[in-house]
């Protein structure tokens, strides 16, 4: 209801700590009643009711559960009791509002263990808060999100993994490493096929969920990445089988971090050659804020998801052209990566364009374009910039790279990667360069912003969209909304 935008239907002042993070549940919330978690830097958890203002509870009151500061509050999906807390310990906990916290510090009792992740239940006479501790990676717990079923858990660290759960069955299901420094942000396609993620390397970084392996990456924010959210209103998706989703060909299996691929092959098989004749076109639209002030908007189209080439040509392709390109233009030589061969006989490009037309610039808005004269004539727009600019990216990248391994030794990850069989040591992170846990920044398409838009004077850290408008706020306090194309 229109309420007096003066006057906030509740308010209230800590002392002594702040609010960090808060989520409504959406399961039980009617006109009278809405249930709100709240999370705070001291690491309590607290229940309230804005329009009932009796209800209140505290969790975690007297610290025992865990006193570093509460990063991620989220209900389970379905839930009217269960809710997620994740800590900058890097522990998450399972609380029941029905449940007391104890008097005590509580006691674990192991329940599954896995590469970088441990999970532990309670153990005590009668049942109490928390159900389960999780620990995940190393450092600070940054965010996690559940996907649209509820059956998935994706959380992102400060170690820079992305790892994705089952959370019934506590099984790490695929992970994602940064290109460097830690991830800060999370979000599900609304048909939890992809996950995008943002963080400290400045790039937003699209995760395909059937294939567990980055699809492409997106740059356009001058610093972090702060919130990443899908427009569930201007996403168009097709109704199909989650497997003919995976644009990948079926070699490509060996890849997979050991999953279980049951019945996938034959289904990839038999799909394969129908993603061609695709009658809807399909597009997820994406919104990113950062501490750079900017609101970004992004596509995923069907170049991206579906390359027209099968990835095995794609890969020797590439090898081939890496081996005998010059150290020089190591920046971008690589064609194929997004499935569009340029070097095909008879293509009219002068001799110094197939390697800046390899460039993802270019590959975002010509992949598996026929004709090679169009393929030219945007290689040669954007030569010269684009070669340019990857190249000095990549050499800041490394500057920083090297910085910040040296600052932030101690919290450097450790690899999930099968294929270096790399266990239990903790591992530099160049290591995980170049593996399908962080694949180069030439071996996968760049996407640009379809805009680019400074909206604040101070970091943005909120990005909600909604039917008629998007919402954002800063930490200047302002929360702004804006009004849809139309919709005004």
């Amino acid at each position: 209801q229109a309420a007096d935008l003066s006057k906030p239907i509740d308010k209230r002042i800590y002392k002594g700590t702040q609010p960090t993070c808060h989520d409504f549940n959406h399961l039980t919330a009617t006109a009278e009643s809405v249930s709100l978690l709240v999370g705070f830097s001291a690491g309590q958890v607290q229940l309230i009711d804005p329009i009932k203002k009796e209800t209140s509870k505290l969790f975690n009151e007297e610290r025992l559960i865990d006193k570093s500061r509460v990063t991620c509050v989220k209900w389970v999906p379905g839930s009217e009791s269960l809710f997620l807390v994740a800590h900058s310990s890097g522990n998450m906990y399972l609380y029941n509002v029905e449940h007391a916290c104890g008097t005590t510090a509580p006691h674990y009792q192991l329940l599954k263990q896995g590469e970088s992740f441990a999970v532990h239940t309670c153990k005590s006479k009668s049942t109490r808060n928390p159900l389960l501790k999780w620990t995940v990676g190393e450092g600070a717990l940054n965010e996690f999100a559940f996907s649209p079923d509820g059956k998935f858990l994706a959380c992102v660290s400060q170690d820079g993994f992305l790892r994705v759960f089952n959370f019934d069955s506590v099984e790490l299901h695929g992970t994602m490493k940064s290109y460097f420094g830690g991830l800060l942000c999370v979000c599900w396609s609304p048909d939890g096929k992809y996950i995008v993620t943002g963080g400290e390397d400045d790039l937003v970084t699209v995760w395909s969920f059937v294939d567990c392996r980055v699809i492409a990456r997106g740059h356009g924010h001058k610093s972090w990445v702060s919130v990443v959210a899908f427009d569930p209103y201007t996403t168009s998706v097709e109704e199909s089988d989650p497997m003919e989703f995976s644009g990948s060909d079926e070699d490509f299996q060996d890849l997979h971090f050991g999953r279980d691929r049951a019945n996938s092959t034959q289904s990839r098989l038999s799909k394969r050659n129908s993603t061609d004749s695709r009658p809807v076109s399909v597009t997820y639209r994406f919104g990113s804020v950062g501490q750079d002030t900017q609101l970004c908007l992004w596509d995923l189209t069907e170049d991206i998801l579906f390359p027209h080439q099968p990835l095995s040509r794609a890969r020797t392709h590439t090898n081939v052209m890496n081996a005998t390109s010059p150290p020089a233009g190591s920046g971008g030589t690589n064609p194929g990566s997004n499935g569009n061969s340029i070097t095909t006989p008879g293509n009219s490009v002068p001799p110094p364009l197939p390697r800046s037309n390899s460039l993802p610039h270019s590959a975002v808005s010509n992949a598996g374009s026929k004709s090679s004269v169009m393929d030219g004539a945007i290689a040669s727009g954007v030569s010269k910039f684009a070669t340019l600019s990857l190249h000095d990216r990549k050499e800041r990248h490394h500057e920083k790279d090297h910085k910040r391994n040296h600052s932030m030794g101690h919290i450097s990850s450790k690899s999930s990667d099968k294929l270096n069989l790399v266990t239990k040591t903790k591992t530099d992170p160049a290591k995980t360069l170049g593996t399908p846990l962080c694949p180069r920044m030439e071996d996968v398409p760049l996407l640009e912003p379809l805009i680019c838009k400074k909206i604040a004077h101070e970091r943005l850290t909120v990005l909600i969209f909604l039917e008629d408008c998007i919402v954002t706020a800063c930490q200047e306090g302002f929360i702004c909304t804006w009004a849809r194309p139309g919709k005004v």
